[in-house]
Parts: C-alpha cells; structure tokens; sequence
C-alpha cells in the first residue's frame, strides 16, 4: 500500500477500456518539509495516477486543486516500461490550513 498527501493538478475526463471499465488521468503534487537527520528537507514532486473503476466517478467529481489523502498502490505504466503510476484506490479530502501548508503535506 502506498500513502500520499497531494494536489489534483491536472486531470483528464473520464474514459472507458474496451471492457468497459472507466478510467481517469491525472497528475498529482505532493509538497512537504520532513524533518531527516535533523534538519528541515523540501520535498516537490509530480505524480502521474490513475483511478480505476468505480473511484472514477467520485475521483472524476473531485476539486481541482485541493488536497487529498490518496492510498493506493503503484505500479509499471505498462508491460515493459520502467515508469511507475499511481493507481488511486481511496481518497478523502485534508482539513487542515491551507496557509500553513500543512493541506499539502508539509510536517511541522
């Protein structure tokens, strides 16, 4: 399992397999300050993540911009790529203050 606090950057609309199954795209960030050997560490990144199913829907309804905290796993792009998605399996929306940066995953 794979936890992560982050954005909705960009997000594609929703698409269907030849199965049938819907599928959404899209690009998460993650901002954060852990504490390692300690001092204080900046941490950006992208994310590229996919909801599969039926967390499409409620993922594809889901604000631009605000934080979640997303569980999920990774894995292969495809068959023989050495790059990674995100397969988003839950998601619930971050109380927290925006200001501080703690929406976004920053560690006090």
């Amino acid at each position: 399992m794979f936890q992560l606090v982050a954005v909705i950057a960009e997000r594609e609309v929703i698409r269907y397999t030849p199965a049938g199954i819907p599928i959404v795209s899209a690009i998460l960030q993650h901002r954060s300050e852990p504490i390692e050997a300690g001092i204080k560490r900046l941490i950006e990144f992208e994310l590229a993540a996919l909801a599969v199913g039926e967390i499409s829907g409620r993922f594809s309804a889901a604000a631009l911009g605000a934080a979640f905290w997303f569980t999920g796993f990774m894995a292969r792009k495809n068959r023989n790529g050495r790059g990674l998605v995100f397969h988003i399996t839950d998601f619930a929306a971050v109380e927290a203050d925006v200001s501080s940066g703690s929406a976004a995953g920053i560690a006090d």
